[in-house]
C-alpha cells in the first residue's frame, strides 16, 4: 500500500518515535493526523510538518476521545493506517525494601495505557479502515509498538514488560482476526532508542547504554523506527509479525 496520498493516524505523534514516524510518512506523501494529549506540542509539530499534517488532541485511555481523534483522521482522507506509539513505563518492585508489597495502582495505569490503549487502537482503528473499499486487495495496516522488554524484562519493569508482552501476544491474533477485512497488523519492538526521555540522562549513563548494544554500538534513532513503520505499511506481505529493532541487544536483568 503506497503511502503517497494515504491518510494515516499516529498516536504519540507529538514527540519521540511517533513524531519521527509522522515525519517519515509526510515525507512520503501521506496525510498524517498526529494524535496526542491536549498538553502536548502536537499542534505546533503539525504546523511545522505542513499542509499534509494535522493534530487531533486525545487521551488514548479515553475511548470516546480516541474515537473522535480517529474520526478526524478519517475526515482528512479515507483512513488506511494507524501507527500506535503512545505508551510509558513505571518502576515497580514486587516487594519494596521495607517489605511491603509492590504498588498496584501504577501497574494498572501502565497496563491501561499500553495494553488497553493498543487494543483500542486495534478495534477503533480497524473499524474505520474497514469502512473503505480495498485498494488492490488491501484494506490497510496497523502498526503497534512493543519493546524488547516484552522478552527481556528487567528488574523494576514488571508493569511495562507485562503490557508490552501483551501487545506481542495480540499481534498474530489481531492479524488473523482482521484478515477478512484486508487489514494487516504488525508490531515493532524497539530496543534502547534515543528519545527525549533518554536525552535527559547523564553522558556516562548514555555511553554505558550504547556499549551494551552489539552492533551498531549506539542508541537507536527515532527515524529508524519511523522508516520501519513506513516499510511495514508499504509491504503487503508483512503481517502478524513482531520485529525487533534493537541492534541485537539482549537486556541484562538490571
Amino acid at each position: 500500500m503506497r503511502l503517497d496520498g494515504m491518510s494515516a493516524a499516529v498516536t504519540g505523534g507529538a514527540s519521540g518515535l511517533g513524531l519521527a514516524t509522522a515525519e517519515k510518512m509526510v515525507e512520503a506523501g501521506a496525510k498524517v493526523t498526529l494524535i496526542d494529549l491536549p498538553s502536548s506540542p502536537g499542534a505546533e509539530q503539525a504546523r511545522r510538518l505542513g499542509g499534509n499534517a494535522r493534530f487531533a488532541a486525545a487521551d488514548i485511555t479515553d475511548a470516546e476521545q480516541f474515537a473522535a481523534a480517529l474520526d478526524a483522521a478519517d475526515e482528512f482522507g479515507p483512513l488506511r493506517s494507524v501507527v500506535h506509539c503512545a505508551g510509558r513505563g513505571a518502576r515497580i518492585r514486587l516487594v519494596e525494601k521495607d517489605g511491603s508489597p509492590g504498588a498496584l495502582e501504577p501497574f494498572e495505569d501502565v497496563v491501561q495505557l499500553n495494553l488497553i490503549g493498543s487494543y483500542n487502537a486495534l478495534r477503533l482503528g480497524a473499524a474505520r479502515i474497514a469502512r473503505h473499499d480495498p485498494i488492490d486487495g488491501e484494506g490497510g495496516a496497523i502498526v503497534l509498538t512493543a519493546s524488547v522488554a516484552a522478552f527481556d524484562g528487567q528488574i523494576g519493569q514488571i508493569a511495562y514488560t507485562a503490557s508490552k508482552a501483551g501487545i506481542v501476544g495480540m499481534t498474530l491474533c489481531a492479524a488473523r482476526d482482521l484478515a477478512s477485512k484486508g487489514i494487516r497488523v504488525c508490531t515493532i519492538a524497539p530496543g534502547i532508542m534515543d528519545t527525549p526521555l533518554l536525552g535527559r540522562l547523564r553522558e556516562d549513563v548514555r555511553t554505558s547504554l550504547e556499549e551494551s548494544v552489539p552492533n551498531p554500538k549506539r542508541l537507536g534513532r527515532p527515524a529508524e523506527f519511523g522508516a520501519l513503520a513506513c516499510g511495514i505499511v508499504e509491504n503487503p506481505y508483512l503481517n502478524g509479525e513482531t520485529i525487533r529493532l534493537d541492534g541485537a541487544i539482549r537486556m541484562a536483568p538490571r
